[in-house]
């Protein structure tokens, strides 16, 4: 007894030194931990000059899952396995975004990444039979929906941008000028995630948020030119003006809690779809995904 634990405290301080030493790999291990509980491997492929990374799992229909501003693949996660037990599962760092890097001088506004994204699912040998859309990604999934129907089955629309909503302190500052997500020092991402981001926010460890800021960092331009487009541009709302050119049927899924896209957001949504269902889950913020991968999972699940 008196070895074993002994060697839980040699572990312990190990992993602590680890996470302290060497963030970067810690971050790289948790990740590679969380794809082997989903079952989801990372693949790579070149589409229109751009590079794609992604993660894939499961097979069957095709869904396919898009995350939001400062956001990647990694986001998803906490559904992929659930998803993945009967359906075939692509989880995209969009172009400029995680790993996969912006090229030079491109354009990744609202309308350039839906064509892009359009261009990845024509590269797949199957439409994809259900696209889910997060904040931004939800403007890009809605636009490209609207203007290539047939690569598109079902959407769902999770707290997504794209439409006007009620005014929230949020909003109040993007209009006064201010980037929120402009935060690139520890303790003021820390608050920045309690504050806007999560109703429960998880812990995560000093070095690792420091990991996180300095990669982005490195894209702290492309960050500031990208919301400029989806939240103040002359894109912010278009996707409002082409709901009525989306036929398919469409799932909302907001938190109570949202406080970056207020969930009255939902209500406009649906005023401009022909065929929606609303679900508003309680106690989470703007990454249901992530705060209640249950709920999440079983609402896209029931969209079939």
């Amino acid at each position: 007894m008196k070895k074993l634990l002994i060697a839980i405290l040699v572990l312990t301080v190990m992993a602590i030194a680890g996470v302290i030493l060497f963030p970067d790999q810690m971050l790289r291990a948790e990740f590679a931990r969380q794809r082997l509980l989903a079952g989801a491997v990372v693949q790579q492929k070149t589409v229109a000059g751009e590079r794609w990374h992604y993660l894939q799992a499961g097979q069957g229909p095709l869904i396919v899952l898009v995350h939001g501003y400062t956001g990647s693949k990694e986001n998803w996660l906490p559904v992929i396995r659930q998803l993945a037990a009967d359906h075939r599962v692509i989880a995209v760092d969009l172009p400029g975004w995680g790993e996969s890097v912006p090229v030079a001088g491109a354009d990744y506004g609202p309308t350039a990444q839906a064509e892009r994204l359009s261009a990845f699912l024509q590269s797949e040998p199957e439409p994809a039979a259900l696209l889910v859309g997060h904040s931004m990604g939800g403007m890009i999934s809605g636009l490209m929906t609207a203007t290539h129907p047939k690569q598109v089955e079902r959407i769902v629309f999770m707290s997504s941008a794209g439409v006007r909503f009620n005014a929230n302190e949020f909003t109040r500052r993007v209009l006064k000028g201010d980037n929120p997500f402009a935060v690139y020092e520890v303790d003021s991402f820390r608050g920045f995630l309690h504050e806007f981001v999560f109703a429960d926010a998880p812990y995560v460890p000093k070095s690792m948020l420091g990991a996180i800021i300095e990669q982005r960092k490195a894209r702290r331009e492309f960050e500031q030119r990208v919301f400029t487009q989806i939240r103040l541009g002359p894109e912010a709302f278009l996707l409002q003006q082409r709901l009525p050119d989306i036929n398919q049927s469409a799932g909302l899924l907001w938190c109570d809690g949202d406080r970056i896209i207020d969930p009255s957001a939902a209500a406009a949504f649906a005023d401009g779809l022909k065929n929606s269902e609303t679900r508003i889950l309680k106690g989470c913020g703007h990454m249901p995904m992530m705060e209640q991968p249950g709920p999440v999972s079983e609402f896209l699940l029931a969209r079939f």
